[in-house]
């Protein structure tokens, strides 16, 4: 799937300059709960009928713009499909762009697996204000006229690789005594949050902007907050930082390659109301997300066994040798997420698949 919206802008400037380009009270929805402009749900037009729902199964991995929050792009991508269920593998701030992987119908069902997975994200920094959201929304709390060398930040990276210790923003959506970070942050608590282990795969300076902006990559584990790791480089060279721009570009196995824009998506759709084209195409497939698990294909006698939830013996010389999750499918089609142990094949998650799913096409681009 190409991408027309694969430039990473960086609004970096003063503080009177783009970075105020989202307003105070965007800052707001954003961090409280408060009804965004773009999240809330919009009346329908009066004598409007209401669309009849429908099953879809697969996963788009929306390129999210900036400006959009994770829950209304779910809901854009739903109403596009008219698909009963939709959700999201891991937020995606209103600030950041790129891959939102949103899964339709059944592919809900294998959410978690794209949500353990390694996410890579491009970043810019700007050097000189620390803020208490660690990005441009936020107010500034401590400042300097320090500005780093790229020696410095180059000694810096090696301390930031691997498993290291990471304390979250204030603003996040951690619960602290049962309630969120950002809504005690708001009402002018001090959040103290514990320290917690993450894993950085790889971390990078792409290019120095100028001297007080720098663009890195970065490749993490799940739970890795980029915003922290920002203001803690900033805070070791002495010259404090925020997030000025940020782009995801791969989650789990949803890689650039696979991002299609909003405006395509919804070009798309107008085709395929018009009987140009069809919405299959811009689906890929619920098993994408299990790329990482090993597959079994049985018989139909064995998945019919399967889909009553009934478990199945592995026995003769082509039993399984291993062990744990695999992905089971007959005549090529997916058919459950099972446990081999004990000789058993025993049923965990079966999927119906029945309704739009991805075009032939888009299944052979996944195998």
């Amino acid at each position: 799937m190409t991408t027309a919206n694969n430039t990473f802008e960086t609004p970096f400037g003063d503080s009177s300059g783009p970075e105020k380009n989202i307003s105070e009270k965007n800052f707001s929805d954003r961090r409280h709960g408060e009804p965004h402009p773009h999240s809330g749900k919009q009346p329908r037009p009066n004598n409007q009928p209401r669309r009849d729902k429908r099953d879809v199964h697969g996963w788009v991995m929306l390129d999210k713009p900036v400006g959009m929050t994770s829950t209304h792009a779910v809901a854009v991508v739903k109403r596009l499909f008219q698909a009963k269920r939709a959700g999201h593998a891991g937020t995606l701030d209103p600030l950041a762009s790129g891959g939102l992987p949103i899964a339709l119908g059944e592919a809900t069902k294998t959410v978690p697996f794209v949500m353990d997975g390694r996410k890579r994200y491009r970043f810019a920094v700007a050097w000189g204000e620390e803020r208490d959201t660690d990005d441009t929304e936020g107010r500034v709390v401590k400042a300097s006229e320090l500005r780093p060398s790229t020696e410095a930040i180059l000694a810096l990276l090696p301390r930031f690789t691997g498993v290291i210790e990471q304390t979250p923003p204030q603003y996040s959506a951690i619960k602290v005594q049962g309630e969120r970070a950002y809504d005690l942050a708001r009402d002018g608590e001090t959040v103290e949050l514990q320290p917690r282990s993450v894993e950085i795969h790889h971390l990078s300076l792409l290019e120095q902007l100028d001297s007080s902006h720098s663009m890195f990559e970065t490749e993490c584990g799940k739970g890795t907050y980029v915003r922290a790791l920002a203001r803690d480089i900033g805070r070791i060279l002495g010259c404090f930082g925020h997030i000025c721009a940020l782009r995801r570009t791969l989650v789990g196995p949803f890689g650039e390659a696979e991002m299609i824009p909003l405006e395509q998506l919804e070009a798309l759709c107008d085709r395929a109301a018009s009987g140009e084209g069809s919405l299959a195409d811009a689906l890929l497939p619920v098993e994408t997300a299990l790329d990482d698990i090993p597959a079994l294909a049985v018989t139909r006698a064995d998945a019919a066994r399967l889909h009553r939830g009934q478990a199945v013996l592995l026995r003769g010389r082509d039993a399984p040798n291993c062990s744990g999750t695999v992905y089971v499918t007959v005549a090529g089609r997916l058919l459950a997420l099972a446990e081999i142990g004990n000789g058993e094949l025993i049923p965990k998650r079966v999927f119906n698949l029945n309704g739009l799913t991805a075009s032939p096409a888009r299944n052979n681009e996944s195998s």
